[in-house]
């Protein structure tokens, strides 16, 4: 366990573009020092190196041969994540690993379980855990004033315009493909806002015209008859992506843009005493936006409008369920517009690490730990083979092992 008043070492493996912007993101962040980085890639090595003004490696090896890296993030392609995570554990490290956590099931539970074995902390980079508006949906479940979704889509038009025909991400030996490579990180944010674990998957995918697989949907069924769809299309360019996520509560509904979410907006029907604790919502904005280790930049915002008796007073019924919800409420969560979607993914990042730095002090559990991270590669995995054979397929509970069905 790290003494709780020494700052936690931290050493960097892949000094590529996401590696750096890991280093840039966690610059500063109290109890954490950088250490050292180390690539393959010397001239990379050297540069972020020197940008941090630690000494610049040339393998994971060297930089586990070091006593002042008590702990390692993880920022290479995601084949060698199992691997690099694996032998960091087992040299006693804490670790920071990017998504997905493994390329198969089968890796990512054997990481979990090392990590286990070792007593270390180990974070995987599910950003949106750490996001400030679905953390504040979460909140808003849990204290009433939304009911537990019932209902969850994403839908990702994402680009392709970076990704030329010889890109690893194409390569399901390197990347896993699209639901293991992204998709991981929705079915993580999913089964965080369902609040259970992914039952089974159906699953397409589309190819092309004489080229690799560039969209895929799946529908995840989580326990109660909850729905989760999702559909990852690498098809545009930079300028025309668009996400959009969007949550049924019932009497309910929450709309959140974009794959780092800077804006909510919330429509609900419900009584005099919902309206009146929606009421008060924005004097509270700064608790509900809290994330541990992200820094606000102050502009951003929550506003409540409730039109009172927009609805009639006789009672509405939907599946099942009976209210009296005469009052209509539009809310906005907003984290400052698109202008401040850099802030929000750095300090996302930033917020991860610092739970890594909270596990490693105190040894509690993780926001997005190892059960998160296997749990989300176990349903990419599902949902490739059942895009590959046309059949539905279960999701294994963490704790089991994975024996993939060839038919229904």
């Amino acid at each position: 366990m790290t003494h709780a008043t020494a700052p936690l070492g931290l050493g960097l493996v892949g000094c590529g573009g996401f590696g750096a912007y890991v280093l840039d993101a966690v610059a500063g962040l109290p109890g954490l020092r950088p250490a050292a980085v180390a690539d393959p890639d010397p001239v990379r090595a050297k540069a972020l190196g020197e940008r941090h003004g630690v000494p610049a490696l040339g393998s994971l090896e060297e930089l586990l041969e070091r006593e002042d890296v008590e702990a390692v993030a993880i920022a290479v392609p995601p084949a060698a994540h199992a691997a690099m995570a694996t032998a960091a554990l087992r040299a006693g490290r804490h670790v920071f690993c990017e998504k997905p956590l493994a390329t198969t099931a089968r890796d990512a539970r054997a990481v979990a379980r090392e990590a286990e074995r070792a007593g270390r902390a180990l974070v995987v980079d599910h950003v949106l855990r750490y996001n400030p508006l679905l953390r504040a949906v979460e909140r808003l479940v849990a204290q009433g004033l939304l009911a537990a979704p019932r209902r969850f889509l994403f839908e990702n038009d994402a680009s392709d315009q970076d990704l030329g025909p010889g890109h690893w991400f194409w390569d399901r030996a390197h990347s896993g493909g699209i639901f293991v490579e992204h998709g991981v990180h929705f079915f993580d944010a999913a089964r965080a806002l369902l609040g259970s674990d992914p039952v089974s998957v159906r699953a397409t995918a589309a190819r092309r015209p004489g080229g690799p697989v560039d969209m895929v949907s799946a529908d995840v069924l989580h326990p109660g008859g909850v729905l989760a769809s999702h559909l990852h299309s690498f098809t545009h360019a930079h300028r025309c992506e668009r996400q959009l996520m969007r949550l049924d509560h019932g009497f309910a509904e929450t709309r959140i843009e974009g794959w780092i979410p800077v804006r909510a907006e919330i429509s609900a029907w419900t009584d005099e005493q919902g309206a009146e604790a929606w009421e008060r919502l924005p004097a509270r904005a700064d608790a509900l936006l809290h994330v541990d280790g992200f820094r606000p930049h102050g502009g951003e915002r929550v506003s409540v409008t409730v039109e009172r008796d927009a609805g009639s007073s006789d009672p509405a019924r939907g599946r099942g369920e009976t209210r009296v919800v005469p009052h209509h409420v539009r809310a906005v969560l907003d984290l400052g517009g698109e202008i401040r979607k850099p802030h929000v993914y750095s300090e996302s990042v930033r917020a991860a690490v610092a739970d890594l730095v909270r596990v490693a002090r105190d040894g509690s559990t993780p926001v997005a730990d190892a059960v998160a991270g296997l749990t989300a590669v176990a349903v990419a995995e599902a949902a490739t083979l059942a895009a590959d054979t046309g059949t539905e397929q279960p999701v294994p509970a963490p704790g089991t092992t994975y024996h993939p069905q060839e038919s229904s």
